[in-house]
C-alpha cells in the first residue's frame, strides 16, 4: 500500500498506488480514471467524512499558491458565467471535507492544473504534486465581497518525497520549486505564565486536569500566529484552556462575544462565560478578530 494511505469506506486518503509525485495527466477525465481526483468538475473531492484531493488551477481569485504552502479557496457561490463570487460560501460539501481532514489529520492529494500560478503550475494539463496537510481554516470576505472559506495547506515533505530508484532519488517530472517561509516562534515563557496565572484551570469550563506531574492545561492563541492571521505571541492573545476547548477555539466551534459570553457556533447556545483575572488581560480586539472569522 502506498505511503500515507488511510482507507475510509470508498475514500482513499493519501497516495494512490502506482501514481508517483510528478505524474501528469492530459485532462480531468484521465485524472479521474487514475483515481487521483475523483471529480470531473469540482475542485474538491470530499464530503462530511473528509477531503481526499483538490485541484489548484486558478478557479478562484482568492487562491494563493506559494509552492509548499497554499491558501486555497473553498467551493461554491460563484456565478458560472462571470466566475465572480456572488454568494457567501458555506461549510458544506467539499468545504466541510477539507475542515474534517484538518480535524482528523488526513493528508490531501494536491493536483495543479494549467491556469494556476505561473511559477508552480504546469503549462498544460494537470500534475499530481504530493500530499499536503490542512493546517488551518477560516472564513473572511473575498476579493469580490461575499464570504469565502479559506484553507491553509502545507506540504508533508516526508510523505511527498519522490520514490527512490536503485538507491538514487528519482526527481520525476515535477516542475516545482521550494519556497522559504518564516515560521512563528512560540514563547514557552508566555504560555507557561498564562497557565500558571490560572493554576492550569480552563478559562471556559473551569476544568483542571491533574496528572502525576502536576496540573495540565494548554495555551491557546486567540488569533493564530504567522501567515495569514499574523497574531502576536503575547499574553493578551493567549487563553488557558483544557484540550477540548483549545481545539474548539482553534476550529471555530466556539467564539467569545465582547461581553465575555462564550457561544457554541453550531447550535447558537451559550457555553458559559470566559473567566478572567486581573493579572491576565485578554485583548478584546483579538477576540473580535476570531469572532469575525469563525462566527456565523
Amino acid at each position: 500500500m502506498a505511503r500515507g494511505v488511510i482507507l475510509f469506506m470508498a475514500r482513499v486518503f493519501g497516495e494512490i498506488d502506482n501514481v508517483p509525485v510528478g505524474s501528469t495527466f492530459v485532462n480531468r477525465r484521465e485524472l479521474y480514471d487514475a483515481r487521483v481526483h475523483r471529480e470531473l468538475q469540482a475542485g474538491i473531492c470530499g464530503g462530511q467524512d473528509g477531503a481526499e484531493s483538490i485541484v489548484v488551477s486558478g478557479g478562484y481569485a482568492d487562491d494563493e499558491d506559494n509552492g509548499d504552502e497554499i491558501i486555497y479557496t473553498g467551493q461554491g457561490g460563484q456565478d458560472p458565467n462571470t466566475r465572480k463570487q456572488v454568494k457567501d460560501q458555506t461549510l458544506t460539501k467539499g468545504n466541510v471535507g477539507l475542515a474534517r481532514s484538518k480535524l482528523e489529520g488526513y493528508l490531501v492529494r494536491v493536483v495543479r492544473g494549467a491556469g494556476g500560478d505561473e511559477v508552480f503550475s504546469p503549462s498544460k494539463g494537470l500534475r499530481y504534486d504530493g500530499l499536503y496537510r490542512v493546517a488551518d481554516f477560516w472564513h473572511e470576505p473575498g476579493i469580490d465581497g461575499p464570504r469565502v472559506w479559506r484553507f491553509r495547506l502545507v506540504i508533508d515533505k516526508e510523505a511527498s518525497s519522490p520514490p527512490e530508484v536503485n538507491g538514487f532519488e528519482d526527481p520525476g517530472p515535477v516542475g516545482r520549486r521550494s519556497v522559504t517561509t518564516q515560521r512563528p516562534v512560540r514563547s514557552l515563557a508566555v504560555a507557561q505564565r498564562v497557565k500558571r496565572l490560572h493554576d492550569y484551570t480552563c478559562q471556559i469550563c473551569r476544568t483542571r486536569i491533574t496528572t502525576p506531574a502536576g496540573g495540565y492545561a494548554e495555551a491557546a492563541h486567540i488569533r493564530g500566529l504567522g501567515e495569514p492571521h499574523n497574531g502576536t505571541d503575547v499574553e493578551s492573545n493567549v487563553l488557558c484552556l483544557c484540550p477540548n476547548h483549545h481545539v474548539m477555539l482553534d476550529t471555530g466551534a466556539i467564539y467569545v462575544d465582547p461581553d465575555w459570553t462564550v457561544w457554541d457556533t453550531a447550535t447558537g447556545n451559550v457555553v458559559g462565560t470566559l473567566q478572567r483575572i486581573a493579572r491576565h488581560r485578554v485583548d478584546p480586539q483579538q477576540l473580535a478578530y476570531h469572532k469575525a472569522h469563525y462566527a456565523p
